[in-house]
């Protein structure tokens, strides 16, 4: 038992040795992203600037990511490697600008008929796409996460139209993805072009066509003013994921409470993307019609069933590319089987029904 004088004595003891509660300092950090979009870019460029705006908003501040469009710090096409080797903490860009370094990035972004962004998501998050993206870009020492999307693409603007599979032949367009290797079997030559320079390439001759999005991120960059003719459908881009790119020992040290309130920004600008596109791409491409004399057409059913053949040799093709590749599109076919018959009994069954 404990005496009563050794209580009074406690009682007693001067303030000095009574322990004071603990006080820990909140942390606070500041990164850089950088971007493949010139700032405030309607789709993209806002979503990434979303990101960081909703990231300083949810931590009170404590959280703060400088956000730099394509150029300021880095190329817009080296963003990848600009935040594998730690220049930035983070970027924000499309998978398939990495073709080049590993083929099978295309699936986690856009592939010819393929899934669009609905299904896509759902794969990320539940189908094992996610563990899946992880596998693929930690050689490139970065963690990706889905973190916007601008909806299904148009196929272009083209300065010519182009009303059958021979008037593509030698066509120069630039294209981004597998969509390029689509349009060179069909004839054309594909070239990546940064967003940012897509208009002076137009009206120099550089290009005589260019895929880029949808109308309400095409329709700033005034694309149609060298090249008139606005073709749909993407069949190349059926979804438009972004991707935040987050420098891995930086991901792998940044505290939880911070690491969810970035991976929940992220999720909040793919939402608010495809909402922005379903609201204002109607209204964008009336602009362009009526107030710019956009000559709005459909590629012909020839154009489109040799294109479909060779998506099809090529996502295979691509598959067999390396063990990962291939486990990739096993994985996203299955996904899509396992999910067809509710498709077909609902998004199908209604679009039948849809008046032209």
């Amino acid at each position: 038992m404990i005496s009563r004088r050794f209580l009074l004595a406690g009682l007693a003891a001067p303030p000095a040795l009574i322990a004071a509660p603990a006080v820990h300092a909140q942390p606070r950090l500041k990164w850089r992203m950088t971007t493949s979009w010139p700032k405030n870019l309607p789709g993209p460029g806002l979503a990434a600037r979303f990101v960081a705006e909703r990231v300083l908003e949810l931590s009170g501040g404590r959280f703060e990511i400088q956000l730099f469009g394509a150029g300021e710090i880095v190329p817009a096409l080296q963003v990848l490697d600009a935040v594998g080797n730690g220049t930035v903490e983070m970027g924000h860009t499309a998978a398939f600008f990495w073709q080049g370094k590993n083929p099978a990035t295309n699936f986690f972004t856009t592939i010819p008929f393929g899934p669009g962004p609905l299904e896509h998501e759902s794969w990320l998050e539940r189908g094992g796409g996610q563990t899946l993206w992880d596998e693929l870009y930690a050689p490139f020492g970065v963690k990706p996460l889905l973190a916007g999307n601008t909806g299904p693409s148009m196929a272009g603007w083209f300065k010519r139209e182009i009303p059958d599979v021979p008037s593509i032949k030698g066509l120069k367009l630039r294209v981004q993805g597998l969509g390029a290797e689509v349009w060179r079997r069909l004839g054309a030559v594909p070239l990546s072009i940064a967003p940012g320079d897509l208009l002076i390439s137009l009206s120099s001759g550089t290009i005589d066509g260019a895929e880029f999005l949808a109308p309400v991120n095409d329709l700033p960059l005034g694309l149609y003013k060298p090249a008139p003719y606005y073709y749909a459908p993407g069949f190349n881009k059926p979804n438009g994921a972004a991707e935040a790119l987050v420098h891995l020992p930086a991901w792998e040290k940044l505290p939880s409470e911070f690491r969810a309130m970035l991976a929940a920004a992220c999720r909040e600008a793919h939402a608010r993307g495809l909402t922005e596109a379903e609201a204002e791409n109607s209204r964008a491409l009336t602009t362009l019609v009526g107030e710019h004399r956009v000559q709005l057409r459909r590629l012909p059913p020839e154009i489109l069933r040799a294109a479909r053949a060779h998506a099809g040799e090529i996502v295979e093709e691509l598959g067999g590319k390396s063990p990962l590749a291939g486990r990739i599109l096993a994985s996203l076919r299955k996904f899509g089987v396992d999910g067809a018959v509710w498709r077909r009994v609902t998004s199908a069954s209604a679009l039948a029904l849809q008046p032209d």
